[in-house]
């Protein structure tokens, strides 16, 4: 693997780190957003 083709994967990987983090963060959010909907019932 040249240089070029190694950094082109760890900036891939850390896009890749980066959209599952947002994708968690959104669930969490989510699932806060719904409980404190029920909490209000």
């Amino acid at each position: 693997m040249t240089p070029e083709e190694e950094k082109e994967f760890i900036r891939r990987r850390k896009n890749r780190n980066v959209v599952i983090g947002l994708i968690l963060a959104g669930f969490v959010i989510l699932f806060y957003a719904i409980t404190i909907v029920r909490m209000g019932d």
